[in-house]
C-alpha cells in the first residue's frame, strides 16, 4: 500500500492526471470513517415527521427489494448497459429510501398522478421568469458553445453560481440557493422523484447519456412535463440513476485518477450529494498540493449515506 501511495504521489507532483481508466487508483474497500457521520437535521426531522426510524425505513427497502425480483433483474440489465456493477444502484435506492422518502409498498408504484403533472399545467422557472427566458441573459453566453447535456447543464449551473445566486440583476433579486432548487422545483423545495429519487436538472444533464444508450428520448427544460415523465416512470429512473453513478465513475477517474468503482459507499455518496465533477477537481487540486509538500495523496470519503451502504454492504450484495 505504501508504495502505492507513493507512486500516486510522485504522478501527481508531476502535474499528470492520466484519463487513462487503467492508471487509476483504486480506492480501497470499505470506510474511511470508522463512525458514521452525522445525519442532516432536516432528514431527521423528516423521518420522525412519518412516525419511523433510519432502521425501520432502511428494513422496509430491503424487505421490497428482496421480494422483488423483477424489479432486481431490471437493475442488474440497467447496470450492464452502463458498465457499472448494480450493487452501486442498489446502495443508491437504499439510501434514498432510507433517509429521504419512505418506500412504497411495492418500489415500482411510482407514477405520475395526471391532476398534477399533466399538460402545460406547470412550467421550470422563477416567479414570472421561465428558464427559457433566464438562460438569454447574457452571462450564458459562454456556455452556447458546450454541445453534450452534461457540459451544458454544468456551465450553467456555473453561471447561476457566479452571476446569479443570491444577487440582484436586471431588478430581479434571485435567491441564495441552488439552481435545481430556484428554477426546477415548481411545486416546493426539496423535490426529487421517482424510484431514484432524481432532480430533473439532474436529469436534463444527463439527457444525453441516457438517449444513447438506452434510447430515450432527449429531455428539453420547456417540456416539464416530460421530465417529470421521465424520473416518474421506474424503467427510465433506473436508466438516469445508472448513469449518474457512471458520470461520477468517469468524473473521478478523468479528473482525479481515482477509480471508485469498487467502492459503493463513495458512489453513493455522490449520487446523494451530487457534483461529481466539482468535487473531484477540489480533490485533485488538494492531491497536487499535498504531492508538492511530499504528502501521500487523500483518499475520497464516504458521507452518512455512503457510510450506511458500505456499512450494510455483505446484506445488500445478497439481494442480487
Amino acid at each position: 500500500m505504501r508504495k502505492t501511495l507513493l507512486a500516486l504521489a510522485a504522478i501527481f507532483a508531476f502535474g499528470v492526471v492520466s484519463p487513462s481508466f487503467a492508471q487509476a487508483a483504486t480506492v480501497p474497500p470499505g470506510n474511511r470513517n470508522a463512525e458514521q457521520p452525522g445525519v442532516p437535521g432536516a432528514s431527521a426531522r423528516r423521518t420522525k415527521g412519518s412516525n419511523s426510524t433510519f432502521d425501520r425505513k432502511y428494513q422496509k427497502v430491503i424487505d421490497l427489494l428482496s421480494s422483488d425480483q423483477q424489479l432486481i433483474s431490471k437493475i442488474k440489465s440497467t447496470a450492464s448497459r452502463y458498465g457499472i456493477d448494480p450493487i452501486h444502484m442498489v446502495g443508491a435506492i437504499v439510501g434514498e429510501h432510507t433517509y429521504n422518502v419512505d418506500a412504497y409498498d411495492r418500489l415500482q408504484s411510482y407514477y405520475v398522478k395526471a391532476a398534477s403533472y399533466a399538460g402545460n399545467s406547470f412550467r421550470f422557472g422563477y416567479k414570472d421568469e421561465s428558464i427559457a427566458q433566464f438562460l438569454t441573459h447574457s452571462q450564458f453566453s459562454k456556455c452556447e458553445t458546450k454541445r453534450d447535456s452534461a457540459s451544458l447543464w454544468t456551465c450553467r449551473e456555473d453561471v447561476w453560481d457566479d452571476s446569479f445566486r443570491g444577487k440582484k440583476v436586471d431588478g430581479v433579486s434571485y435567491p441564495d440557493n441552488r439552481f435545481s432548487s430556484v428554477f426546477f422545483q415548481p411545486f416546493y423545495a426539496g423535490q426529487t422523484f421517482g424510484l431514484g429519487q432524481i432532480n430533473p436538472l439532474t436529469a436534463l444533464m444527463l439527457s444525453d447519456r441516457v438517449a444513447r444508450v438506452s434510447g430515450f428520448e432527449k429531455l428539453d427544460e420547456n417540456d416539464a412535463a416530460a421530465v417529470y415523465t421521465s424520473i416518474m416512470d421506474p424503467d427510465r429512473s433506473l436508466a438516469y440513476m445508472a448513469a449518474a453513478i457512471r458520470k461520477s465513475i468517469d468524473d473521478y477517474k478523468s479528473i482525479a485518477d481515482m477509480d471508485i468503482s469498487k467502492n459503493p459507499g463513495l458512489t453513493s455518496t455522490l449520487y446523494n450529494l451530487g457534483g461529481s465533477q466539482q468535487r473531484a477537481a477540489v480533490l485533485a487540486q488538494k492531491n497536487r498540493q499535498r504531492a508538492a509538500s511530499g504528502e501521500a495523496p487523500l483518499w475520497p470519503e464516504e458521507n452518512y449515506y455512503g457510510w450506511l451502504v458500505n456499512d450494510k454492504l455483505p446484506e445488500l450484495q445478497k439481494l442480487l
